[in-house]
């Protein structure tokens, strides 16, 4: 996730550093060849390219609004898992209250506890196809790397042994009847946030859609110079790599947004997310080894 500030402008204009260098050679050579040779001196009324780039401004924007809304749909859905975690905590600690086999009992909420927090590190990891269990391994015991192992879906497999759990300590009599129910009720929530996770992931942006508008920014590029040579001269060089860039920045916000899960600076910041949500557990589980607290070092969360 990027921040409200110290962003570089390296940063910004490096992801259009080709397309400016393509479109600065190609307006200077239209006003080379307009002014040395007549055969060239072809110009466009300015109405035409502004009326397409009035269009296009009008696709842009429409584009915007909906990668942004994937993106806010992301981080909604990543403020859910948060919540829904802190109160799977809460319910264990409340639930079960003390009796004589209350350190097996602190074991056993440990457990579930830890592997909660490795459960938010593991789908962080699984959207991004990054190694599932990085960062969580020393969170689940040999016990459970094994069970998740036979799994494609390391997330949906640790889900799968908290349900196991929770009818386990229905059997011991730790919870009752209706706190069985409250406790699956939050695991469905859980659940239900990590389809939603992978729907944005695994659903493609429109394909044709995108490359209509960009066929049409590059026919909007191609005319502007014609259309701005016979007022500006020369001068249209700058003019037209300004407004170029300013389309061509708009486009690549657009595009950069729609995909929240793609390890990039523009990401919804899972892996921030998660350790925040590893604080507080342990800090509710009375646990001493807290995660250090996360340093912006650049400009952007992960």
């Amino acid at each position: 996730m990027l921040l409200d500030k110290n962003i570089p402008f390296k940063y910004v204009f490096g992801k259009i550093r080709l397309e400016v260098i393509i479109v600065g050679i190609y307006a200077a050579g239209i006003a080379v060849l307009y002014s040395n040779f007549h055969v060239t001196r072809i110009s466009i009324p300015i109405a035409v390219p502004m009326i397409l780039g009035t269009v296009i401004s009008l696709l842009l924007g429409f584009r915007s609004n909906q990668a942004y809304d994937r993106w806010w749909e992301a981080r909604i859905i990543w403020g859910a898992i948060v919540n829904d975690s802190r109160t799977f905590a809460r319910q264990l600690l409340t639930f079960m209250q003390a009796r004589e086999e209350q350190e097996e009992m602190n074991a056993f909420r440990s457990r579930l506890v830890r592997r909660q927090i490795a459960w938010t590190y593991c789908l962080g990891n699984s959207l991004r196809h990054n190694n599932p269990l990085d960062r969580c391994r020393h969170l689940l015991s040999e016990q459970e790397m094994g069970f998740i192992s036979r799994y494609n879906n390391k997330p949906n497999a640790l889900l799968e042994l908290h349900g196991h759990d929770l009818k386990l300590a229905h059997e011991k009599g730790w919870i009752n009847d209706f706190q069985q129910v409250e406790l699956d009720e939050t695991l469905s929530r859980l659940c239900d946030s990590m389809g939603k996770c992978e729907r944005i992931k695994n659903t493609i942006f429109p394909a044709t859609y995108s490359v209509y508008i960009h066929l049409s920014l590059m026919l909007f590029i191609l005319l502007l110079p014609f259309g701005l040579i016979e007022f500006f001269g020369a001068a249209e060089v700058p003019l037209v790599i300004a407004i170029a860039s300013s389309f061509l920045l708009i486009e690549k916000m657009a595009i950069h947004l729609q995909d929240p899960f793609e390890n990039k600076p523009t990401d919804t910041p899972v892996t921030t997310i998660a350790s925040n949500i590893e604080r507080d557990l342990k800090q509710m589980m009375k646990d001493k080894e807290l995660p250090e607290p996360v340093q912006v070092e650049s400009f952007y969360l992960m």
